[in-house]
């Protein structure tokens, strides 16, 4: 889980983050990346053993691994683009904004390591984009569970606001039951109207 970062540790460069985002399908609700630079010895600690893809992990677990991401790292931070700007300027440019937000929270970084299959636009740097990297590199698995637990945290404080959707249940996802209070709630500020379009269509 730590070969990526130790590769590119051998060719010279000292902080390197892996960049994770969450939220890309849901209707409701921001999306949320992250950035996380572990220092050079964490695979030998053993201090993050069992860290992975966040999906992978419970919520108890996710919460854990947070707190010893966030205890351990030695910089991280957090990129958030909301449902209107989603609306706006369309996922995927949403997905790169909240990518690039979260890396310029950081104090330092000279490599990226991006899960997915393409590299973030706007840096400038080198960087690596890893299909599944959220299961391949401590980096990013550490930078998935902190946008996951952010973002998680983010939909439940909506449903206070927002009450009737169960935003705390399913974290703004197209469940059934979501679907359902859509049309019959009709849209909260924190729905993404382009996702939730159809639901909306008078039925012929």
């Amino acid at each position: 889980m730590f070969d990526f970062e130790a590769q590119q540790q051998q060719q010279g460069y000292h902080f390197i983050a892996g960049v994770d985002e969450v939220g890309r399908g849901p209707l409701a609700g921001p999306v949320v990346a992250a950035a996380v630079i572990l220092p050079a010895d964490i695979a030998s600690t053993g201090q993050l053993s069992g860290l992975t893809d966040s999906k992978k992990l419970s919520e108890r677990k996710r919460n854990a691994f947070c707190t010893q991401i966030q205890t351990h790292a030695l910089d991280y931070s957090l990129g958030v683009v909301s449902a209107p700007v989603i609306d706006r300027i369309n996922i995927l440019q949403a997905t790169y904004l909240a990518m690039w937000r979260a890396v310029k929270g950081l104090q330092q970084a000279d490599y990226l390591l991006i899960d997915g299959n393409k590299q973030l636009p706007y840096w400038e740097g080198p960087q690596t984009a890893l299909v599944k990297g959220d299961s391949r590199s401590l980096s990013i698995a550490a930078a998935s569970v902190l946008a996951k637990v952010a973002r998680d945290r983010m939909m439940e404080r909506f449903e206070s606001h927002y009450p009737g959707y169960g935003l705390a249940q399913h974290k703004g996802y197209p469940t059934a039951f979501h679907r359902a209070q859509v049309q019959t709630l009709g849209l909260s500020p924190q729905h993404r109207r382009s996702f939730c379009q159809r639901l909306l269509e008078p039925i012929a």
